[in-house]
């Protein structure tokens, strides 16, 4: 059964689809050093590489998540970073190329992964720094928006109008976006997950003209005082951003490169010869012996002799400085002596009178009746027993 025509057009998209994926695989780029970089790692771009490929008219929804590093490191350069929040969305790179890099090829190897079935996918992305005519540009001023997260600012509409809110306040001639950080890389605490809570990012901008009043207004003590309250400091041109950013005034940080001094010193290089210090005089092979009985000595016997004069001195202490049962009679009182040995006669009659339990039980403890008669009963003892030194009662044995 030969094909269709419908289905020789979706072989033949699906053919060219993975000789371009394959073509394209290395990606170059041509940032300039000082100017915010940002490159996203499109999902789309990476599902023909994952066969087999869905049937004509199913969406392939997989999970894919992206590793990035430097060609032949662990990790990507300190200038770069990376950030993806959940395997259904896009990965996105960026940062602000550095001066020392420009004119070096540098190489990003990007390895998509298919969390559904466990295949991956390499690209390379060749970043090729351009220097910038005037970097860096004089007068920066970095905000910080409360109501962005990092990944939603990067996007290019949303880059776009925060930079025209800061153009039609700051009335530039030149102005670029430098650096986006998140407010979690400065030591900010990760929002609690109510009311649409965002972790807030830092927009550095810079310009070619000095700051216009309306930014200088935070710097006045006024609302300096304002700040160190923690209340909202009064800014007029608050209104033009207040509709899509909520900026916090009390961050805004302001920099004049043109009044900073420069600390740079002119390196003098010397001849790169060392001082000479003699020949080298490695130590000799032979060893001399060494007597370590002076050694056990201080670390034996000297301990072991002063362990032996301790137990001597406590021995003598606790044998031959014993008082004795005499001396204390001595120092003893005589009356105290007196109640002490009465007290020890007492006590040795007593034990000696419960020794002796033989005698009668007394007539008060006697039953008068028979216990199975009711008859009445005799007395054990005759009228003329005598019982006077009889006890009232008896303990039982």
């Amino acid at each position: 059964m030969s094909p269709t025509a419908q289905e020789l057009k979706n072989l033949t998209f699906l053919f060219m689809y993975t000789i371009l994926s394959k073509v394209h695989s290395d990606r170059n780029v041509y940032p300039s050093a000082g100017v915010l970089f940002v490159h996203v790692l499109e999902r789309e771009y990476f599902k023909g590489e994952f066969p087999p490929y869905p049937k004509p008219g199913e969406i392939s929804n997989d999970p894919i998540t992206f590793n990035t590093n430097l060609m032949g490191y662990p990790d990507r350069p300190g200038w770069l970073r990376y950030i993806q929040r959940t395997p259904y969305s896009d990965g996105v790179l960026y940062g602000s190329p550095t001066v020392e890099n420009v004119g070096k090829p540098t190489i990003i190897e990007i390895t998509a992964y298919n969390r559904r079935t466990f295949e991956t996918a390499r690209h390379n992305l060749i970043i090729n720094i351009m220097s910038a005519e005037d970097f860096p540009l004089p007068y920066q001023a970095e905000f910080f928006i409360r109501n962005m997260n990092v990944e939603e600012m990067l996007a290019s509409e949303v880059l776009g109008d925060f930079l025209g809110a800061v153009k039609n306040v700051w009335q530039p001639e030149r102005l670029n976006a430098i650096n986006i950080t998140s407010a979690l890389d400065r030591g900010g605490r990760v929002p609690l997950p109510i009311n649409d809570m965002k972790e807030g990012v830092y927009v550095m901008v810079g310009a070619d003209v000095p700051f216009s009043s309306c930014l200088r207004e935070v710097e006045n003590p006024q609302n300096q005082l304002r700040c160190s309250q923690e209340m909202e400091p009064v800014i007029t041109c608050d209104k033009k951003f207040r509709t899509q950013f909520h900026i916090d005034w009390c961050k805004i940080s302001l920099v004049d490169n043109t009044k900073q001094v420069s600390t740079f010193q002119e390196v003098i290089r010397g001849e790169g010869i060392l001082p000479d210090g003699g020949e080298y005089k490695p130590p000799s092979d032979t060893l001399k012996s060494r007597d370590y009985y002076s050694d056990f000595l201080i670390t034996l016997a000297v301990p072991s002799a002063i362990a032996l004069v301790l137990f001597l001195i406590l021995a003598y202490i606790m044998c031959c400085r014993r008082e004795g049962v005499e001396k204390r009679n001595m120092q003893t009182p005589d009356i105290q002596l007196v109640h002490h040995s009465a007290i020890q006669k007492s006590t040795k009659e007593l034990r000696d009178m419960s020794k002796n339990r033989e005698i009668a039980w007394p007539l008060s403890t006697l039953p008068v009746f028979h216990p199975v008669t009711g008859e009445i009963v005799p007395p054990l003892h005759t009228d003329s027993y005598d019982n006077t030194s009889m006890p009232l009662m008896q303990t039982q044995q």
